[in-house]
Parts: C-alpha cells; structure tokens; sequence
C-alpha cells in the first residue's frame, strides 16, 4: 500500500463488523482499503476514491478522523 498523501487529511478505519455473507462489492471495497479481518485498523487518506469505497461500506467499519 502506498503511503498517505500529506495534502488530503487522514482517516482510521476499523472493521467492526464480519465480511461473511455480504456483497461481493462490499467485500472488494474492505478490501481495497486495506483491512483483511475483524477489529483490524488501517489509517487511509482521505482521497474522493478512498471516501467511496468507505462510503459504500461504512455499515461495517468505524471511521475516525486522524489528527
């Protein structure tokens, strides 16, 4: 994974919630940013794609602005 671009802020994303049993693009999206499993962690830039993916699968993970 590339590293976070210092214009964009960053956000931590957490996986709270299982992959089992959900759509084959909500899994594609957790996955493209970078979390494999439950209670995992990732800090991403907040770029228009990451946002995207975030927004499309924010039901399972727990955002919080990085300061």
């Amino acid at each position: 994974m590339s590293t976070p671009d210092k214009q964009f802020p960053q956000v931590k994303l957490t996986l709270v919630r299982s992959l089992f049993g959900r759509l084959k693009n909500h899994k594609a999206c957790i996955r493209g940013l970078g979390l494999t499993r439950m209670h995992q962690s990732v800090v991403v830039a907040a770029t228009p794609e990451n946002m995207g993916m975030v927004n499309k699968a924010a039901f399972m993970l727990k955002i919080e602005e990085v300061v």
